[in-house]
């Protein structure tokens, strides 16, 4: 049994505990937490979004803003020395938004290299001028290498997309009388092999056919490669002596819930730690002192997937209240779920029941606003996930918003939560230089994404080349000891990280073949039978689909995932017989999936997730006709005919599947109070 924590003993529940500080210590070489930024009687925050300046630099060498340093000034003042040419308009841009969409100019949708944000921002007077408090800059998602100054100042840098980060600006706007501050971010979507995701630039060299110094990004994953600013970008306050990082784990005996907690706190080693939890209800059930402990629940409310309980998603506040000699203190909210996960030979349990996912893979992907984030979209698809009667989703192919995850704790969906490592297809993709990268990436998210009782397993790639010889290197289980950490390999370095949940990565690779997969938890296979290979040919999908699971299995003697599956159709296109892109075809498609899986699924198949919730935007190829339309809503999430049909199906399997005795029906989303 693998991940398991419903089987923890108090004795090595308690060791856990001891360890905690050394294991975040040691395994996460990043400095510092990622809270998510909260208000509360001691922090304060101030979202940015709304129209920033913008400026995409379209220069040769795409160098003109450093060369120019337009750091240094305003962008609307920005103009280039006598003979240089002007790099491009200064435009007005919404953030949170791809920039890609947002204009008429079919060079910006395509452009490739540099561009710059900028955007003025008055403080409240008590920011600037309070020594007791420190102001922090976060940016929660910048794609993909982001330069950040203020004031002119360079604060910070960061690679990868998908990830927030941060820097304390407090000596920069506490200096002096001003009370605004001028927050400049530029932002390059270049890829190249050693990025997550990787891709490659290639120039095109024959002036007789193509522009001199024309170039492309090559990719080799099927979605659009938008870029920005795609996440709020925030100021945000704590005191100079504050709460910095909270670990938390849970495990039940008998019906006590257990809650392990670790935290930490800078800017002072003498500090007083209040810990409490309270119940929904706001009643005090358990509560502590000192950074580190546990709290015993007795009756505890466990955390439930979405149909699988009366009463799903029960969630618990942790409220940390740290202070010092002097008059400084701090105080920090998290929610909390008490929840086990574990992993046998044909299972995966949650609090030690067999949990079956039923659900979908999603795209962070809209109309003109890209990957930008959206309330008003997020919510329908949330209510469109409670419809179906889905109760997961995998985050193909990249870390989602934080906002989602506490979506998913609030209405019990289950994640299975992928880094970036998607279009992993080249050999020097899965050299050193990559690798020291994805861990990097995989300490980022494990340390923003710990705490959410919704994510319960780590994905470290999608359809990587794992027949490569390089492969089996760079997934594999390595043990090691503490001071040879730097020697770790993926998956080894994932489930130092984070010892409580199992990991995987998602494979189109034969059985035989991949050298990845013996390290895995979970098995999790995409195919696409009658679809990219015998194309039209439904009769061959059972035999081929038996098949698959049957090698699976009988190779590695673990559970197995259908993580993809699925056909594409163009809403209102029908034809009987059915034929490829009609919605026909794609009914009949999953039809014969789905005779199979319900063999497989009362033996070691433990999910299914439908490629894809919604239709999605990719390059522009013969193949996709205005993006990939498997989704089985359109783009503006109208539902397809295969919508009906998924839905009726997964009803049925939470009725199948349910542990408790009341029968579920459709739901909308409730209106519990909650804070994000």
């Amino acid at each position: 049994m693998v991940g398991s924590q419903a089987s923890m003993s108090p004795k090595r529940s308690a060791c856990w505990v001891a360890l905690a500080p050394l294991l975040c210590s040691c395994a996460l070489a990043l400095q510092g937490g990622m809270l998510f930024p909260r208000e509360s009687p001691s922090r304060e925050v101030k979202a940015l979004d709304g129209l920033w300046r913008f400026r995409a630099d379209f220069s040769e060498n795409r160098l003109q803003g450093f060369e120019q340093q337009w750091y240094r000034q305003p962008l609307r003042e920005v103009r280039a020395p006598r003979g240089v040419p002007e790099s491009g308009p200064t435009l007005d841009m919404p953030v949170p938004s791809s920039f890609n969409d947002i204009t008429q100019e079919a060079r910006l949708r395509n452009f490739i290299g540099w561009v710059w944000y900028e955007r003025e921002a008055i403080l409240p007077q008590r920011w600037t001028q309070d020594m007791d408090m420190r102001v922090v800059l976060r940016i929660n998602s910048a794609h993909y290498y982001a330069v950040v100054w203020v004031n002119g100042i360079h604060v910070v840098e960061h690679e990868g997309g998908h990830l927030p980060f941060e820097a304390d600006i407090s000596k920069l706007v506490q200096s002096g009388p001003l009370t605004t501050c001028r927050v400049t971010i530029a932002i390059n979507n270049t890829l190249t092999p050693h990025t997550l995701p990787p891709g490659s630039i290639i120039y095109k060299a024959d002036t007789s056919m193509y522009p001199k110094g024309y170039f492309v990004q090559d990719i080799n994953f099927d979605f659009f490669n938008y870029a920005g600013l795609h996440r709020s970008v925030v100021l945000y306050t704590t005191p100079t002596t504050y709460i910095d990082d909270i670990t938390v784990t849970t495990n039940v005996e008998q019906d006590i819930g257990l809650v392990d907690y670790w935290i930490s706190v800078k800017g002072n080693e003498h500090f007083q730690l209040e810990v409490r939890l309270l119940d929904e209800d706001g009643k005090v059930v358990a509560q502590e002192t000192g950074d580190q402990g546990q709290l015993r629940v007795p009756g505890a409310n466990l955390w439930w997937p979405y149909l699988m309980h009366d009463h799903p998603a029960y969630l618990y506040s942790l409220e940390a209240r740290m202070t010092t000699a002097g008059p400084v203190s701090d105080f920090y909210t998290l929610p909390v779920g008490i929840r086990t996960v574990a992993v046998t030979e044909s299972k995966f349990l949650i609090n030690g029941k067999p949990f079956y996912f039923h659900g979908v893979n999603k795209h962070e992907d809209s109309d003109i606003r890209g990957k930008g984030f959206d309330w008003p979209l997020l919510m329908k698809d949330f209510n469109l996930l409670y419809w179906l009667g889905a109760n997961s989703f995998r985050t193909s192919h990249y870390p989602y918003s934080e906002e989602v995850l506490q979506l998913c704790d609030r209405y019990g969906i289950v994640v299975i939560d992928e880094c970036p490592g998607v279009g992993i297809v080249l050999p020097q993709s899965l050299g050193n230089e990559s690798l020291r990268h994805h861990l990097e990436v995989m300490e980022e998210l494990v340390r923003r994404d710990k705490n959410h009782p919704a994510v319960v397993m780590w994905s470290v790639a999608n359809e990587p080349s794992s027949a490569l010889k390089p492969a089996g290197y760079y997934f594999k289980r390595q043990l090691v000891g503490i001071g040879s950490l730097s020697t770790m390999t993926l998956i080894t370095h994932t489930k130092t990280l984070d010892p409580t949940r199992p990991v995987t990565f998602v494979t189109n690779t034969k059985y035989d073949a991949d050298l990845g997969a013996p390290y895995v938890d979970v098995i999790c296979v995409n195919s696409y039978f009658s679809w990219y290979h015998d194309y039209g040919h439904l009769e061959v999908i059972q035999p081929q689909l038996k098949s698959q699971f049957e090698n699976w299995y009988k190779t590695h003697k673990k559970p197995v995932i259908q993580s993809e599956y699925g056909a594409e159709a163009i809403a209102g296109f029908h034809e009987d017989p059915p034929l490829m892109f009609s919605e026909e075809y794609q009914k009949a498609l999953l039809e014969n999936y789905h005779s199979v899986f319900d063999q497989k699924r009362k033996e070691y198949m433990v999910g299914e997730l439908i490629w894809n919730f919604a239709d999605f935007m990719t390059n522009q190829t013969p193949m996709r006709v205005i993006g990939n339309k498997k989704g089985i809503f359109t783009r503006q999430r109208h539902p397809k005919n295969v919508a009906f049909i998924l839905r009726e199906r997964y009803w049925r399997i939470a009725n199948e599947t349910r542990h408790h005795h009341s029968v579920p029906r459709t739901q909308c989303l409730g209106t519990r109070p909650f804070t994000f």
